[in-house]
């Protein structure tokens, strides 16, 4: 491995960034400057190692797609002077940036690897200064000057995920993260170990653009037994909404009453774009399964096939700041972009 290649930390914030102040015992960030102190291992890489640290740092419950955008023009910035990006990123919504930046890098031909920790760096058992160190090595792996992971990915416990494929399924266990509807792009024992088939690999070497216009006016309607009409229409009627995410039962199933598919043609009638993902951990929609399925396509409802909750809200996002004509939208949408359907 050519141990001159560079690698730009970028720490948003999260407890992977924290360490016990000698002063007050209490948990402060440290100052990334200092990395190759906290975790002096980094040095026997070689590597070019810089960072640049979000000021104020952001808690992940407080992300939102400002942040996104921030990270994404870093990025650009700094795309010919590195070979690869390290994002250090809060646990709960690290699912979201990393899919968003999916779809805002395009044509992207370098590693972006999004990583954290459930316990602060500087304690005893942290699983920080592992989750740092691979993700820094995986993003400079190189073979024959071809990086081995050229996307945006979550690397945690272990295992490297395709980053919109990821969702945090754990609250307390090192291993947080799962990607129930794709394989690992990587696995960490012994040796790094990569799963080159599902891996991208972009044939043709392009220069990175970014899209950072984004559209917020989306929402998530979560079905559940005994909702009511009016809950529906509060939703659907939300000023200036644009789109809904719908949470369905199983393979994209949803109540056949009336007064619900009326809502949701009433909706669709106003160019309101419903989006169906299924409630369940893994698997995919298919409405034309089931007759409830089949009612919900019959009024315009579109597949969102085996996409995360995190990267449809992000995908939407994206699509409705890219494009004005609801056509186009619907086309991209039943289509994969950056690797997040199995289509």
């Amino acid at each position: 491995m050519n141990k001159k290649r560079s690698i730009l930390i970028i720490y948003t914030g999260g407890t992977i960034g924290m360490i016990k102040s000698h002063d007050t015992g209490s948990l402060t960030p440290f100052d990334f400057n200092q990395i190759l102190i906290e975790v002096p291992e980094l040095k026997r890489f070689g590597f070019n190692l810089s960072t640049i640290s979000f000021s104020p740092i952001i808690d992940s419950s407080n992300l939102n797609p400002e942040v996104w955008i921030k990270l994404a023009e870093l990025i650009k910035e700094n795309y010919d002077s590195y070979d690869g990006f390290v994002v250090l990123h809060g646990t709960d919504t690290m699912a979201y940036s990393a899919s968003a930046l999916s779809f805002m890098l395009e044509n992207l031909d370098k590693p972006v690897i999004f990583t954290g920790s459930q316990l602060p760096i500087g304690t005893l058992r942290t699983d920080g200064k592992e989750n740092l160190i691979s993700a820094i090595e995986i993003a400079a792996s190189e073979k024959n000057g071809q990086p081995l992971a050229p996307e945006v990915c979550v690397y945690f416990e272990n295992k490297l995920m395709r980053g919109n494929r990821t969702t945090k399924y754990s609250a307390e266990h090192f291993n947080a993260f799962e990607t129930p509807n794709y394989p690992n792009l990587a696995v960490a024992g012994i040796d790094i170990k990569f799963n080159y088939s599902a891996v991208h690999y972009p044939t043709n070497k392009k220069q990175l653009k970014i899209y950072t216009k984004l559209n917020t006016n989306v929402a998530i309607l979560k079905i559940f037994p005994g909702m009511s009409r009016e809950v529906l229409k509060a939703i659907i009627n939300i000023n200036e909404l644009k789109a809904i995410v719908l949470e369905t039962y199983g393979a994209g199933n949803a109540p056949t009453e009336k007064w619900f598919l009326e809502e949701l043609e009433q909706a669709i009638q106003q160019d309101k774009i419903i989006l169906n993902v299924t409630q369940c951990s893994a698997g995919s929609v298919d409405m034309s399964k089931y007759e409830t399925g089949c009612a919900l396509l019959n009024l315009g409802v579109l597949s969102g096939y085996d996409i995360t909750t995190e990267a449809a809200v992000a995908k939407l996002m994206h699509l409705l700041g890219r494009y004005d004509d609801i056509t186009q939208i619907k086309i991209m949408l039943n289509q994969s972009i950056s690797g997040e359907i199995s289509k």
